[in-house]
């Protein structure tokens, strides 16, 4: 039972993240969300009182990924083929369940600027941006290797870079892809 809980919050949660994408977060209601789950009210109650501990568990589920990520990269040796894992791992991350929660972020900038959570979203953001940062590199290599971090950041930003946006690019095109081929490049420096 207790995992039939979880895939319902889950789902809530997804659900939820997409509606504040598409509306806005202020402008979506928890009936909206009820509706667009085809549950009642009540029923989404018993999982969540409020748009805010809906948020909350997101955060908290992208926080936990993200330092668990930035623990394991911190521990693997300074080498190109272990940079790369990392950039790997790193695209995984955010191509996966995270997406709904960046596009929600770039459409609802206030909210995540004031909600309690925002802050430590922030500081695991940039413990990930220099996770390929080696100490005693030069300026340029560091800030390559942040940018190589950003790269895969920026190619899992739908609304910034979705097919389509670009008058140059192929709607077929795999901006991920796209983004961790730079990625590379800018860590191997070929």
């Amino acid at each position: 039972m207790a995992g039939r809980r979880t895939d319902t919050r889950e789902r809530i949660q997804q659900v939820a993240l997409e509606l504040f994408a598409e509306r806005g977060y202020d402008k979506t209601s928890l009936q909206e969300v009820a509706e667009r789950l085809q549950i009642t009210r009540p029923a989404l109650y018993y999982h969540f009182r409020t748009k805010e501990e809906i948020l909350a568990g997101v955060i908290e589920g992208l926080v936990e990924s993200i330092e668990e990520l930035v623990a394991w990269g911190r521990r693997q040796p300074a080498t190109t083929e272990a940079r790369l894992e990392i950039l790997r791992r790193i695209s995984g991350l955010l191509s996966d369940q995270w997406r709904p929660l960046f596009r929600f972020a770039q459409v609802n900038q206030g909210a995540m600027e004031h909600h309690p959570k925002g802050e430590r979203l922030r500081g695991c953001v940039i413990s990930l941006v220099s996770l390929l940062c080696v100490p005693g590199e030069s300026a340029e290599k560091q800030f390559e290797s942040r940018l190589a971090v950003l790269a895969v950041i920026l190619g899992n930003l739908p609304l910034l870079f979705g097919p389509g946006t670009d008058p140059g690019t192929d709607p077929g095109t795999d901006l991920n892809e796209v983004a961790l081929r730079v990625a590379t490049k800018l860590v191997t420096g070929e």
